[in-house]
């Protein structure tokens, strides 16, 4: 009896064994894939039309020019901040999620400034 429990023991470590090795080396090689995606031009061009579309809605329903601009703000984070998470979990990438954010915030600054001055 307890050589067949002993057995049984064995053949579960060996599968989970091998689970572990297929997992630690599609895993990385998975992440990767969806970094590139997430980070890629067009991912970037998209991230910034849903940015701009967001602001403007804010915008449009009447809300100050500082709050929808926080709001734009902590909308992108959400991305970046998943960037950030998947990065960090496989691999590096040359900008990080808050330089990304940052340019992001200083887009929709200058913007702003620009929207004032068409109003003088």
């Amino acid at each position: 009896m307890i050589d067949r429990e002993e057995k049984s023991s064995k053949k579960e470590a060996e599968e989970v064994k091998e689970i572990l090795n297929v997992v630690s080396s599609e895993v990385p090689a998975m992440i990767k894939s969806i970094l590139a995606a997430v980070f890629s031009e067009e991912a970037g061009k998209n991230m910034g039309k849903a940015a701009a579309a967001y602001y403007k809605e804010l915008k449009n329903g009447g809300l100050p020019d500082a709050v929808a601009v926080k709001l734009t703000e902590d909308y992108m984070s959400t991305f970046t901040s998943l960037g950030d998470m998947l990065r960090g979990a496989g691999g590096r990438h040359s900008k990080s999620g808050a330089d990304i954010g940052e340019a992001i915030s200083e887009a929709l600054d200058k913007k702003r400034r620009e929207k004032e001055e068409e109003g003088r």
